[in-house]
């Protein structure tokens, strides 16, 4: 099986992304084995929001993520750096507010979001402390931040199965679903390389967030992180 290098730059993971728009979530679905649903909606509780709050779910894809949020009738603003991601979002739901956005750049002013959630993508930045202090920075004073993504499982042996199954049946599992499966061998490979649960915190309380936690989800398969800016 051909690897994946870790060193890609942005407009390669950009590119990476737009290739897998139009089957994304339907890939997820599959090989989380319907786990994602479920994540999904653990965010939507996490985040809490409330009418009158304004919500930015940065790496929003195709913007399922968003779309709770959205139907509740809460202010949310879909963004995502993969052009193919938004144009699939928005021609799924040309209601939401689907906005090309670089997590080390964003284009919102200062304090200007109440909540701040990342569902999967924060692997995928090339400065992970800068885009935590990016995401600090658009949110206003006591606004909360909740990152969802994956883990280390909790149980030994557990972890070692986890592992054999990112490398070898994912992407196999890829190639019958997802129009571009090598890109799946790329993303084994960054869960793997992904810091654990508390180490991960500790990064987001170096960018300047506090009373940072986490809440092990699937056996910690993945995690949900929450910070308040204060």
């Amino acid at each position: 099986m051909q690897r994946a290098s870790l060193d890609k730059r942005p407009q390669d993971v950009a590119r990476m992304f737009d290739d897998v728009a139009s089957r994304y979530d339907l890939t997820n679905d599959v090989l989380s084995m319907g786990q994602a649903r479920w994540w999904r909606r653990a965010v939507v509780r996490a985040v809490a929001a409330r009418p009158g709050e304004r919500v930015l779910d940065i790496a929003a894809g195709t913007g399922t993520s968003s779309e709770p949020f959205a139907d509740a009738e809460i202010d949310v603003v879909p963004a995502d750096f993969s052009i193919g991601m938004l144009k699939e979002g928005l021609r799924r739901r040309p209601d939401m507010a689907f906005t090309a956005a670089d997590a080390l750049h964003l284009p919102f002013a200062d304090g200007v979001f109440d909540v701040v959630t990342m569902s999967f993508g924060l692997r995928n930045v090339a400065d992970v402390e800068a885009a935590l202090s990016e995401l600090r920075r658009v949110v206003t004073p006591g606004g909360r931040l909740v990152v969802c993504e994956f883990s280390q499982p909790v149980w030994r042996p557990f972890r070692t199965v986890y592992s054999e199954y990112l490398m070898q049946a994912l992407p196999r599992v890829a190639r019958r679903v997802s129009s571009n499966p090598e890109s799946y061998v790329y993303l084994a490979e960054s869960i793997q390389a992904w810091p654990d649960q508390g180490r991960l915190a500790t990064r987001i309380r170096e960018a300047g967030w506090s009373d940072v936690g986490w809440r092990n989800l699937s056996g910690g398969i993945v995690a949900l992180h929450h910070g308040v800016r204060t």
